[in-house]
């Protein structure tokens, strides 16, 4: 399969021309990133600092994506906006696809060798709320506004708290029971500056952010008015 490459990417590889990357049936994209890691060590290097992503039919793609040989894949660098830009905007996300604990945690870690204590925020959907036997869930939100208030929240953690980085993320649309929806991640010199940040950061995601949660019930769906 041919992998594009763009920008700074085509001065790494020989030539630089587009790679010809062979890869077993089911191969997944991490598999692809361990063969540009051997084969170009420079540019995987890149990849493994989250430096550079992986486009699969042009979304940003997950390390167990399975790929296919009539996919579209790219290797993105840093877009002209700057590599901190990018970088910075993945760190505060709402979306509808599901995401990776790994993926996330490597993206927190990899903004300082400096950090020390990590703490993690993960909300899941659960079955059951307020007596009440819950087969699914939703969540609305109001497009920029939440990501706004995201960013607002990310941002003072870095103010008010004694922490590295924060990554503060949330989902929307349709969820299945056991599925994630929220993930915060706060990476700090020290494990009690880690815990401190990453609970404020969720506390305050449910007073301030326009996410709204509708749960399907045995008594039809319900629109949940608070937070716990």
């Amino acid at each position: 399969m041919k992998i594009k490459l763009f920008g700074v990417l085509k001065t790494m590889v020989p030539g630089g021309k587009d790679l010809e990357v062979v890869l077993s049936e089911g191969g997944q994209v991490r598999d692809l990133v361990h063969f540009i890691q051997n084969k170009y060590p420079q540019v995987g290097e890149l990849l493994d600092n989250k430096k550079v992503l992986v486009s699969v039919n042009q979304e940003i793609a997950h390390w167990d994506t399975v790929l296919e040989e009539a996919d579209e894949i790219a290797l993105l660098p840093p877009f002209a906006g700057g590599s901190c830009e990018l970088e910075e905007s993945m760190l505060v996300r709402v979306q509808q696809e599901n995401f990776s604990i790994d993926e996330e945690l490597a993206r927190v870690r990899a903004r300082s060798r400096r950090i020390g204590g990590i703490a993690m925020f993960l909300g899941t959907a659960r079955d059951r709320s307020k007596g009440r036997e819950v087969s699914s869930m939703s969540f609305d939100y109001y497009e920029g506004m939440a990501q706004k208030k995201l960013k607002e929240i990310r941002e003072r953690a870095l103010r008010d708290y004694d922490i590295i980085e924060a990554l503060v993320l949330h989902r929307y649309g349709p969820i299945e029971i056991g599925e994630n929806i929220v993930l915060i991640i706060v990476g700090a010199e020290h494990r009690a500056d880690a815990f401190k940040a990453c609970q404020w950061c969720i506390d305050e995601l449910k007073k301030i952010t326009p996410i709204w949660k509708m749960e399907t019930t045995t008594q039809g769906e319900v629109w949940v008015e608070e937070h716990p």
